[in-house]
This record gives C-alpha cells, sequence and structure tokens, in this order.
C-alpha cells in the first residue's frame, strides 16, 4: 500500500497523451512493409521503454533543489556543449552533417538533451532576475547562454535544431514578459544573424531548400522532390487512410524518411483526416495541459520550465507538420513523441518527468 502515495504524483493528463502519440509512431512503424520494419519497431519499443522508466523515475524524485541550484545545472549545460563540440569531431557523418556519437550498441546525439538543459537553466535564470527582466544585462547573459550550444549546432549544421533553441529562449522571454519593445530589437538583431549565417553558416542544399521554397529559384534537381511526395501521401489518405502498411507512398519508397522527418505524412497516408485529427487533438490537449502548469505555478522556476518545455512541444510539432503540409521548407526536425529515434523519445519523456516532479514536489 505504501507504493500508491507515489503514484499520486504521476499527472496521468500529460503522461496518456504522449504515451499515446508514441503508439501511433510505434504503429506506423510496425507496417512499414520492408525487411527493416520490424527491426524498426522493436528498436523503437526498446526505446519507448526505458524513456518511460526514467519518466516516472525521475518523477518520484524530488527535484525542488534545482530551482536553487544554478551552479549544478551551469555544470550540466558545460558538459553538453562539450559534447556538441567534440561531435564536431568525432561524430558520424550522415548525408553532410554530423549531429550523432555512433557506439557499438546504440547512438546518442546530446542536441536534444541540451535542449531540456537549456530550459532547466533559462528557467532558473530567469527565475532568480525576474524584477530585473527588462535590464539589458539580463537579456544578453541569457542571449549568450543560448548563442554558444546554437553556435555549435549550427557548425553541424543543422539548422532545425539550432531553431529549437532559440524558440525555448524567446518562449521563456514571453512568460518573463519582457516588454515589447525589447523584442523588436532582438527580431533585427536575428535578422542580422541570419544574414551572416547564411553567407557563412548554411550549407548550399539548405540554401537551395529555402530559395526553392520561396519560389526565388528553379527546381532543377528536385530538392522540392519530398515536399511533393509528402503532400501526395497526406492528400492521398482522404478521411480515413489506406490501412496501416497499404500507403502506396510508403510501400514504394516514394515518400522519403516515412519513420522521422516525415512520419507524419505516413500516419496521414495510412490513417486518413481521422487519424491525423486524434494526432492534433493529444498534440494540442498535451500543449494545453503543460502550459497550465505553468499558469498555475507558484514559483517561477516550475512556470519557466514548463512553459519552456511547451514552446518546445509546440514548436517543434509545429514546424515538422508545417514541412510535411509544404508550409515551411525542410529543415529536419523529428515529430515529438512519434518519429523513430531514441536520444529524441528519451529527452522528451525525461522532461515529462521533471515537470512532474517539479509540479508535486
Amino acid at each position: 500500500m505504501l507504493i500508491f502515495p507515489y503514484f499520486k504524483k504521476i499527472d496521468f493528463k500529460i503522461l496518456i497523451p504522449a504515451i499515446l502519440l508514441t503508439l501511433f509512431g510505434l504503429i506506423s512503424l510496425y507496417g512499414k512493409p520492408n525487411s527493416n520494419n520490424l527491426f524498426y519497431f522493436k528498436r523503437q519499443f526498446i526505446f519507448f521503454i526505458i524513456s518511460f522508466f526514467f519518466c516516472i523515475l525521475i518523477t518520484f524524485l524530488n527535484l525542488q533543489f534545482l530551482k536553487s541550484n544554478f551552479k549544478l545545472i551551469l555544470f550540466l549545460y558545460i558538459i553538453i556543449n562539450i559534447l556538441l563540440f567534440f561531435v564536431l569531431i568525432f561524430g558520424v557523418e550522415i548525408r553532410g552533417t554530423k549531429t550523432w556519437y555512433n557506439f557499438k550498441f546504440f547512438s546518442f546525439d546530446p542536441i536534444f538533451f541540451c535542449q531540456i538543459i537549456l530550459i532547466l537553466l533559462l528557467a532558473n535564470f530567469f527565475s532568480s532576475r525576474h524584477l530585473n527582466i527588462n535590464q539589458f544585462s539580463t537579456i544578453l547573459i541569457s542571449a549568450i547562454y543560448v548563442f554558444l550550444p546554437t553556435f555549435l549546432v549550427l557548425l553541424q549544421p543543422n539548422l532545425g535544431s539550432a531553431f529549437t533553441l532559440i524558440i525555448i529562449w524567446i518562449g521563456n522571454l514571453i512568460l518573463s514578459e519582457m516588454k515589447l519593445k525589447y523584442f523588436l530589437v532582438l527580431f533585427l538583431i536575428g535578422v542580422i544573424l541570419f544574414s551572416i549565417g547564411w553567407f557563412y553558416f548554411l550549407k548550399g542544399y539548405q540554401k537551395e531548400r529555402i530559395l526553392v521554397f520561396l519560389g526565388l529559384k528553379e527546381d532543377k534537381y528536385g530538392i522540392s522532390w519530398n515536399q511533393k511526395q509528402s503532400k501526395i501521401a497526406i492528400g492521398s489518405g482522404k478521411i480515413f487512410g489506406k490501412g496501416i502498411g497499404n500507403g502506396s507512398q510508403t510501400r514504394y519508397g516514394f515518400l522519403p524518411e516515412a519513420k522521422t522527418d516525415f512520419i507524419f505524412s505516413a500516419i496521414a497516408e495510412e490513417t486518413g483526416f481521422v487519424g491525423i485529427s486524434i494526432l492534433l487533438f493529444l498534440y494540442l490537449f498535451l500543449f494545453w495541459q503543460i502550459i497550465k502548469i505553468s499558469l498555475e505555478a507558484n514559483y517561477n522556476f516550475l512556470k519557466l520550465s514548463a512553459g519552456g518545455f511547451a514552446f518546445l512541444l509546440l514548436g517543434e510539432s509545429f514546424i515538422n507538420i508545417a514541412m510535411c503540409l509544404g508550409l515551411l521548407p525542410v529543415i529536419g526536425i523529428p515529430l515529438p513523441f512519434v518519429s523513430y529515434g531514441g536520444s529524441h523519445l528519451l529527452s522528451f519523456y525525461v522532461g515529462l518527468g521533471i515537470l512532474m516532479s517539479l509540479k508535486n514536489n
């Protein structure tokens, strides 16, 4: 009977929709009609079990010390930046980018854990300076914290993940109630930095994707092929879909990265409008439950931690789905809780565990 009080710490309103989203991804992987379908399904299922275990374990811990222990979070921040630096040297290069450490039995991408650590770092930093949020020094220091990992990620180059770090920062600034005039200044600085990044950081294929998407350049080399196939897959699903494993775009290999970047399109083709409506409802419900934690928090560290995680979830989900629909250029962002990948899945479940721990201890 002593174990039952611990389960009161679990917020099923955020845990259950996360699990259901993961099940969407697992079902889609299981239905992939190729020789590797069970391989990826089994691996993702193992990733899910491990992620769920750590989520529950962290939930039962008392992490209240994080709100007053800036040095510990800063130490973790330094470690993750060191890992981001060394992945540029020792990481495995896949399609022109170095983001992964490849070990014998598993791969590890530090950027996803950098997102969680950055959320905690900024939450701690801003919560201790909430009365000074509109001081230039506060904004500048927070920008430096964001700039370092963003710069390292751009060197990989990984434009999508760099955007997620900026989204976390903007979310914290909004929740910290920074004045509008400072947002306008930051926007102008962002335009300048993007212009610099365009010439010195973005690879040729990344520029091509953006220019073709904006209609500023003719698609001579089929750069928009992925999004065209994605939109065909989504449209062909109609109301009820073609059934799990019966999507022609996925079955015959026309839809690229059907287990990661374009898994939303694969789900849309197989389950139709009904399936993606349920998927979108789960995301909106999960986002609302997390943002409620932020709005109802009785101390700033929880408010900003939950808010930062909510903005990360919303940002990644929106960008990934918009990529699949052709509303944004392809920048390589996975769909939270759904896309194949252990590091990404584990980091999000760890994030949920931290939120539940902070909320209930």
